[in-house]
């Protein structure tokens, strides 16, 4: 005889509820919906919920950007984010911040087919990332830009890649063409730092500099370990990661910096990554947000969530449903920040 279970009812107390399709609704209406249904659905409504309420109170947001998001189109979307001020604090891959350079002084990513034939692409100087082309020719012109910037920095001192950025930013504004990323950040006042920028066409700038003899830039990247923990040891944090690598483990140790200097940091208390990689690999870009806790990265009561989808589809749909339900009147509390080689920072 089958056994008949105990009271099962705490296990039922939300049904799914089957989506409907309304040829009028907006954004915001359709990621509501998607509360209803299950799997990675479901979590990307959350992630939209879990940063609105990073949005009304007191916190501190990073960003944490890897992958090819700039090629493939979201620069408008990360430099949104920072005018808006839904984030504080950027942390990205060097090639981003590349790429956004790029696009700012008035040159292109096109789209492509990951089924050309490479072998020609390399003829023609076209470089290709998955589906989207670029001219290596256009990029040496990018790379000139920079090493050129590099040559009018001060060589008595080092600098930290966040004074760095703030200062190609604030170059790029004077020459660039439309808003971008570092463009936005300057005007913003929000520290965009760099932790690998070695590993990036910013670092063969900086190193074409210095073999000419043109500049000899240093980077002091601990000097960016000491900024950020201070950053994240003020109030309640939030951290929000597309892609995972650098980025991502670079926000994720503020925490641990902050109990190695002698803090008693909680954990970030609020949590979303948009990735692709399981974590069943043990690699760091599909670690969880449960294994980072087990560090102390993220708070015990965090509310957290991981949404498994493809950034440029995920992106996107959560910042525009954000927009709609936090653009007005707008965030009332966020840090100031001075972005000069000394940071400062206050709450307005």
């Amino acid at each position: 005889m089958k056994r008949l279970s105990k009271d099962a009812s705490k296990f039922f107390t939300k049904p799914t509820t089957p989506m409907s399709i309304d040829p009028k609704a907006s954004v915001d209406d359709f990621v509501r919906g998607l509360d209803g249904l299950s799997f990675q659905a479901r979590n990307v409504s959350q992630a939209v919920s879990i940063w609105e309420g990073m949005l009304g109170g007191k916190n501190i947001i990073f960003l944490g950007l890897a992958g090819a998001m700039v090629p493939a189109g979201l620069r408008r979307v990360i430099s949104y984010l920072i005018e808006k001020r839904f984030i504080d604090c950027l942390v990205s891959t060097g090639a981003n911040l590349f790429h956004d350079c790029h696009e700012s002084l008035g040159m292109f990513h096109w789209k492509g087919s990951q089924h050309a034939d490479d072998l020609e692409l390399k003829d023609h100087d076209v470089d290709r990332i998955y589906d989207v082309f670029a001219s290596e020719k256009e990029f040496r012109q990018t790379d000139d830009f920079i090493e050129k910037f590099c040559a009018g920095l001060d060589t008595g001192r080092a600098y930290g890649t966040r004074e760095f950025l703030y200062l190609l930013g604030r170059a790029l504004c004077e020459k660039g063409k439309g808003s971008g990323i570092l463009t936005a950040a300057c005007k913003a006042g929000v520290p965009v730092y760099c932790p690998a920028v070695a590993d990036s066409s910013i670092g063969i700038a900086a190193a074409a500099g210095r073999q000419k003899g043109s500049s000899r830039v240093q980077f002091d990247v601990i000097k960016d370990v000491v900024e950020t923990s201070e950053i994240a040891s003020l109030v309640d944090t939030g951290v929000i990661y597309v892609g995972g690598g650098v980025p991502k483990n670079f926000i994720q140790q503020t925490e641990v910096t902050g109990s190695v200097l002698g803090g008693s940091p909680a954990g970030h208390r609020y949590a979303i990554q948009v990735i692709t990689d399981p974590p069943h690999w043990g690699g760091l870009s599909g670690c969880t947000f449960e294994e980072a806790q087990s560090w102390g990265k993220i708070s015990g009561g965090a509310n957290k969530v991981s949404v498994y989808c493809d950034a440029t589809i995920a992106l996107p749909l959560i910042v525009t449903a954000l927009a709609a339900r936090a653009g007005k009147p707008g965030r009332k509390t966020f840090p100031a920040f001075s972005c000069d080689e000394k940071l400062e920072i206050s709450f307005t």
